[in-house]
């Protein structure tokens, strides 16, 4: 089999790299070379977060990519993640280090059932998470992040009927703060699902004057012993706000913590473990094995190769950037 064949098969480029190479000296020699930036979220590997040239959240990463010059973009992150790059920035070429990096949220809703539920609810509008397939967005009438979701809805008629996804958690806390009646999306995050509450009790015993900060696609229940509820942003934005309170219990992705200590180094952060299942083992933190396939490795060789570069079939994309423009407009 051609060895392009096999790295396509594969979905990332799969090939050895000399272990002398300083790859994070290459890969911002490549990045200057092929005029690239590397964007990577909160929960890559700090290895990843350092060699970026921006860290944060999916969309706010796209909008900081299509403000600069470059003609490369390398998304480190999810699928979706790349695919919304490219809504944003349809000119340049995005770069997703390996294209199985998927996600369970996005996946809880493929283009072809929310269309059908469309269809079994007419008058109803739909407002999708971000966190979304291009497919997806294409179906939403508007989309929001977690930062700004409550915003966005309040700006909706109160009589408006809406149906919201795929996050059921983070529905859930949006119907509960406006008072409004959405129609839920079944969906979730396989991370956010786990946190322990019995975990967050005994961290807070062990901790009695750490705050505890929560994302808002956990669980009610997580929710409900969070101090701060809120974006990765969000909770970044508290803990830098205030310096005073030194400790935190940290119910998110445990990616997270490198950038919160690197912008808090006097604080200390304790990650919520999962949920341990029958006969299973603790671990002191929760993670998601998609974001974790992002590594150096495949940076370096998808820059140095320019592939897996991802694409949105234009008239799905045509209708995908609609929602996310009106969000922008909100």
């Amino acid at each position: 089999m051609d060895i392009k064949q096999e790295w396509k098969e594969k979905g990332y480029v799969d090939e050895a790299v000399d272990g002398s190479l300083d790859l994070k000296a290459e890969i911002r020699r490549l990045c200057r070379e092929k005029n690239a930036v590397i964007l990577a979220h909160y929960y890559t590997v700090g290895d990843i977060q350092d060699v970026a040239d921006f860290v944060g959240d999916s969309l706010a990463l796209a909008r900081k990519a299509a403000e600069t010059d470059a003609r490369v973009m390398v998304m480190c992150g999810v699928h979706f993640m790349a695919e919304t790059c490219k809504l944003l920035s349809p000119e340049k070429t995005v770069l997703c280090p390996d294209l199985t990096a998927g996600c369970s949220l996005a996946d809880s809703c493929r283009a072809e059932d929310l269309r059908r539920f469309k269809e079994e609810h007419p008058g109803y509008q739909v407002v999708s998470y971000v966190n979304t397939t291009a497919a997806v967005k294409a179906l939403t009438d508007c989309v929001v992040t977690s930062g700004n979701a409550k915003r966005v809805i309040d700006s909706f008629p109160a009589d408006a009927k809406i149906i919201f996804g795929p996050d059921r958690n983070l529905g859930n806390y949006i119907n509960s703060v406006t008072g409004r009646d959405m129609l839920l999306w079944n969906g979730g995050c396989h991370v956010h699902e786990k946190f322990s509450v019995d975990e967050i009790v005994k961290l807070r015993r062990l901790h009695p004057h750490a705050v505890v900060m929560a994302h808002l696609e956990c669980r009610g229940p997580v929710l409900d012993l969070a101090d701060v509820k809120g974006s990765t942003a969000a909770m970044l934005d508290y803990a830098q706000a205030h310096p005073e309170v030194g400790e935190y219990i940290v119910a998110t992705e445990a990616g997270i913590l490198h950038e919160l200590q690197r912008s808090c180094p006097a604080a200390r952060f304790h990650p919520v473990p999962p949920e341990v299942s029958e006969g299973g083992l603790g671990c002191s933190c929760n993670e998601c094995e998609y974001m974790k396939k992002n590594t150096l490795r495949k940076v370096y060789l998808t820059l140095k190769y320019g592939w897996p570069a991802v694409e949105v079939d234009p008239a799905i994309a045509a209708d995908a950037v609609k929602p996310i423009e009106r969000m922008l407009e909100l």
